[in-house]
């Protein structure tokens, strides 16, 4: 079982080798993290781990998810398994729930994960996944506005339930999809306030289906 507490320690270990000679206290961590202090300190009496904020930090600070995690270097992790999924983590791309985002670029980085780490996993045949983050909250309560999604590229098949990542002239969407008998993709929202939005089909492009995601505070 992960504990927080030696999570912080190790967060604390990574900040301090750029404050020299300070010491390094949990409120240091809760900025690092970009959480309240208070809230932070009531996550780490209920155990309760921030996983998209440590995965940002790790991003940020180029080191290893899973050393953070679970005292694990790249080269002893076993990518054959199913217990481990290879992420290229886009830190800065955000599939839009509401409006137009933006496209995949070449900025990401290459991480480990544990299954552990990972929520609500489904349909998984690919241990090779991308992660983006969510920007909106027409998918809750499904998604959460700020989630980190994991994407399967190989999975584009709308025909088959599920939530899909979709490249249009406008923009990343995160949706449901469904192909009309007139042959206009639409666009649903989990949230029922927003309304399915129609594309025509020469202006969306499937990028790949949610495999898993984790949530925001």
């Amino acid at each position: 079982m992960l504990i927080l507490g030696e999570v912080i320690e190790k967060h604390k270990d990574v900040i301090s080798e750029s404050k020299t000679g300070t010491k390094v206290f949990d409120k240091d961590v809760a900025v690092a993290l970009n959480i309240p202090q208070a809230t932070f300190a009531t996550m780490k009496k209920r155990n309760s781990i921030p996983y998209r904020e440590i995965l940002e930090f790790c991003a940020i600070k180029k080191i290893s998810v899973n050393w953070l995690f679970f005292d694990q270097a790249v080269d002893m992790l076993k990518a054959e398994t199913d217990k481990f999924f290879q992420v290229r983590y886009f830190a800065d791309i955000r599939a839009s729930a509401g409006g137009g985002a933006e496209v995949f670029n070449e900025n990401f980085e290459n991480i480990t994960l544990d299954v552990k780490i990972m929520h609500n996993m489904v349909g998984m045949g690919n241990t090779e996944l991308e992660a983006i983050h969510v920007d909106g909250e027409s998918m809750e309560p499904t998604l959460q506005d700020g989630s980190i999604v994991f994407i399967d590229r190989t999975q584009t098949n709308i025909n088959k339930d599920g939530i899909f990542i979709a490249s249009t002239t406008a923009g990343l969407f995160i949706k449901r999809i469904r192909q009309r008998a007139d042959g206009m993709v639409e666009l649903i929202s989990d949230n029922k306030i927003y309304s399915p939005e129609l594309i025509a089909p020469d202006e969306v492009t499937i990028v790949g289906k949610v495999v898993g995601n984790i949530e925001g505070l």
